[in-house]
């Protein structure tokens, strides 16, 4: 009788032990931090038990990011290198971007292209003022164009022609996305939200369960225009990027000239594709191929797509139609991204 009694005993005192250890535990707290990186914004969310404060940390790391990416910094590495200062070593930040690029390039033929800088700059779209872009100008700028003219050699950036300029605009912003990522790795984070300028990471799911939301933006008329949502993906350990050709762009004569070049023939795109959402399982990679469909166009990025299913990405596509009106097309895969509506 004795041992029965004891035994209870135990067994309640075990009871209370838990309770009190499940009366103690903290939710997970809702933190942001928000800045300016790479001529953007950054807003990060994050869960954590215990009120962390990760901003000086995080803007030492992007700016340590851009004093290795960022051809708007005059003393960065991309920028030493690219006016072939001997003294310049590649670290390991540009490493990472120049050998993901060369293989995005390899992969769509050329669509994809860190070459382009020379184009970037004359059409006004990169560090540089504009040109008077017309076939001359293009014409003598298209032998500095082309990721074969280009290789990276113990540190190195060997290059056919000198004047050869690397551009990492069109995948630097995701993989600054996938650096943050790892540092909130680093610090035991499960739970947050990283976006860099639109280019965005979602960990996990927030406390309780649901999946990380993110709004893919209505393509505008103008510039200027309000922005409206045309739809809302739902993530979890995932990336998604989105490029466009109708908030970034200038008008001539009439004529609109989106900031995206074809490398293949030194222009502004000219097709109906107005914007691309790329998921994938890292940001430096959706960026890339976002920015690659954006030159592809719809057909044939749907063809590459069709023939790529090792790469596990998936895509919403927003174009104009004929008749003048929006129209989408998006994977399977994507749509089990959407929400419900």
């Amino acid at each position: 009788m004795n041992f029965f009694v004891r035994k209870s005993n135990f067994c309640a005192i075990i009871c209370v032990l838990l309770f009190v250890s499940c009366a103690k535990r903290k939710e997970p707290v809702l933190i942001k931090f928000v800045g300016e990186t790479q001529g953007t914004y950054y807003a990060i969310t994050i869960y954590a038990n215990d009120s962390l404060n990760l901003q000086a940390p995080i803007d030492s790391l992007l700016h340590r990011f851009d004093s290795s990416a960022s051809t708007y910094k005059a003393n960065s590495i991309i920028s030493r290198l690219n006016n072939n200062d001997t003294s310049a070593r590649a670290d390991q930040l540009y490493s990472t971007i120049f050998n993901k690029a060369m293989e995005v390039s390899s992969l769509t033929g050329g669509a994809f292209d860190i070459t382009v800088g020379p184009l970037v700059n004359a059409w006004g779209f990169g560090f540089a003022d504009r040109m008077k872009v017309d076939q001359h100008v293009v014409d003598s700028l298209t032998p500095l164009i082309g990721y074969k003219k280009v290789k990276l050699e113990n540190g190195k950036i060997l290059k056919t022609d000198p004047r050869i300029c690397i551009d990492f605009n069109a995948i630097a912003q995701g993989y600054a996305v996938d650096v943050v990522g790892t540092f909130l790795d680093s610090k035991g984070i499960q739970s947050y939200l990283i976006d860099i300028g639109g280019e965005v990471f979602a960990r996990r799911t927030k406390p309780g369960g649901e999946k990380w939301q993110v709004a893919i933006e209505k393509p505008t008329e103008n510039a200027d225009s309000d922005r409206s949502i045309q739809d809302v993906v739902c993530l979890q350990d995932q990336a998604i990027s989105t490029s466009g050709s109708y908030r970034k762009y200038f008008e001539e004569n009439g004529v609109r000239y989106s900031h995206t070049i074809d490398p293949s023939n030194g222009y502004p795109v000219k097709h109906t594709l107005l914007s691309v959402s790329v998921t994938a399982a890292d940001c430096m990679t959706a960026d890339a191929f976002a920015t690659a469909f954006m030159v592809m166009g719809l057909e044939k990025s749907k063809e590459f797509l069709k023939h790529n299913h090792k790469l596990k990405l998936q895509a919403y596509f927003i174009f104009t139609a004929p008749d003048g009106s929006l129209q989408t097309f998006y994977t399977h895969g994507f749509e089990k991204l959407l929400r419900k509506k």
